[in-house]
């Protein structure tokens, strides 16, 4: 099969790779429909990560070909869509609500879904299957849904967007992006985009953004505060991952309110007594995506919601270093890979 494999830092190639085989009695096979590139992946593509022939991607949709005899809830010939961390479902960190963390997990980076197949670890626990075979236009949001929709719906849920909320999200990127999707679809009153790129504004605007804050740093902060009464908002999601971004989103957070942290982070460090002084709540990680699958495919199924708006660039396999490039070059804000 093709799969895109990351050579080194900026070194991205198409390569014939094995074919996948069941190797545990709990694993699946897919054939992907579509893959993506993350903002995740840039950080070894450009460097910051050690990598060599590592095979990329960790967001997909496509049928099931094969099960193993374990398998339960899915079966050859249904469309699926799955999570970029594969979990059991059934240790007990799965069922307090966090597979991402479950203690069998799998790193779909590690197995690669830039391909044409795949091996999908803990099928049960990892795949959900849609109502039937989707309508290719439903594809880019099913796909979003895998990885970047659930991880801004968790920013949202771990800040405790709802009604009467105010919701401040750092960052622009497609999982910001769709953490203000998420914060008005919870009932946000108010949300406010902190973004620096017009196209990207006017995107979190038409997701439900009522106020654009354009300035970074302190003076981010101030501006969150002014349109806050001075109090700075209820609930604040970053999606970034740097040191700037999540200092951002502390001062940006009243005391007693909630910060949801799902930006894979880079040399972060918490100053302890602004931490202490903040009086703020902290909750992020691996975005437990698996359990608000169910939820975010019905509304996508049922034309509720588009996350499929944030890709704008979508590109063939064959063509996945120019993907890369132009995300690293921020040309585009989501590529979507066609198989």
């Amino acid at each position: 099969m093709r799969g895109v494999v990351l050579h080194a830092p900026g070194d991205v190639r198409v390569r014939e790779l094995d074919d996948p085989k069941i190797i545990e009695p709990t694993d699946a096979i897919i054939r992907v429909t579509a893959a993506c590139v993350c903002g995740s992946d840039l950080w070894p593509y450009r460097g910051v990560e050690e990598v060599h022939d590592q095979p990329m991607g960790h967001e997909y949709v496509g049928v099931v070909e094969e099960i193993g005899s374990d398998v339960t809830t899915v079966k050859p010939g249904q469309f699926v869509v799955g999570t970029f961390v594969a979990a059991d479902g059934t240790c007990e960190i799965c069922r307090s609500g966090f597979p991402s963390s479950c203690v069998d997990r799998v790193f779909m980076s590690e197995v690669g879904t830039q391909s044409e197949r795949a091996r999908i670890p803990h099928a049960d626990g990892t795949l959900v299957a849609t109502p039937g075979m989707p309508d290719a236009d439903l594809i880019p949001s099913l796909l979003a849904a895998s990885d970047v929709l659930g991880t801004g719906w968790f920013g949202a849920v771990a800040a405790q967007a709802g009604p009467g909320k105010t919701v401040a999200v750092v960052g622009d990127g497609a999982v910001g992006l769709l953490a203000v999707l998420a914060a008005r679809q919870l009932g946000a009153e108010q949300v406010i985009a902190m973004s620096r790129h017009r196209t990207r504004q006017e995107l979190a605007v038409e997701f439900g953004a009522t106020a654009i804050v354009t300035e970074r740093g302190e003076e981010g902060v101030a501006k969150v505060k002014e349109l806050t009464g001075g109090l700075g908002a209820h609930s604040v999601v970053e999606a970034v991952g740097t040191q700037q971004s999540m200092r951002q989103a502390i001062g940006s957070t009243r005391p007693g309110g909630h910060v949801g942290f799902v930006g894979v982070s880079h040399d972060v460090a918490l100053s302890g007594e602004n931490l202490f002084f903040s009086q703020v709540h902290l909750l992020g990680g691996p975005a437990p995506v698996r359990r608000f699958l169910p939820e975010l495919i019905d509304l996508i199924w049922q034309r509720k919601i588009d996350p499929g708006r944030v890709f704008d660039l979508r590109l063939p396999l064959e063509e996945a270093a120019e993907g890369y490039k132009a995300m690293d070059e921020r040309r585009a804000t989501k590529v979507l890979l066609t198989i």
